[in-house]
């Protein structure tokens, strides 16, 4: 189990990039518009870098559902591989039986 305090962490950072998202693409495209003048483009990426850094979409990490693992982490199923082997191991994940040879 992770810390609790990390899992928390990393939910402040998808609610604050969820809510700057849209603010945060807007700048982006002026400022990567080559047609807009160089100063118009300049004070939009100082816009972007004043806004926090948590609010960035890269900073936040994949993680386990039922854990808060973050490494092993299977993005289709957002299940650790050991979240994921203990439910397979259980019936718990339909389809999915444990191999043994």
């Amino acid at each position: 189990m992770a810390k609790k305090s990390a899992v928390n962490k990393n939910n402040r950072r998808r609610l604050l990039a969820q809510r700057t998202a849209g603010k945060r693409e807007r700048l982006r495209a002026v400022a990567r518009d080559r047609a807009l003048p160089p100063e118009e483009r300049f004070q939009a990426f100082v816009k972007l870098a004043q806004l926090p850094r948590n609010s960035a979409p890269v900073r936040i990490r994949n993680r386990c559902e039922l854990t808060g693992r973050p490494r092993g982490f299977y993005r289709k199923l957002r299940l650790s591989r050991i979240a994921l082997r203990e439910l397979a191991s259980t019936g718990q994940i339909p389809g999915m039986t444990k191999s043994s040879w």
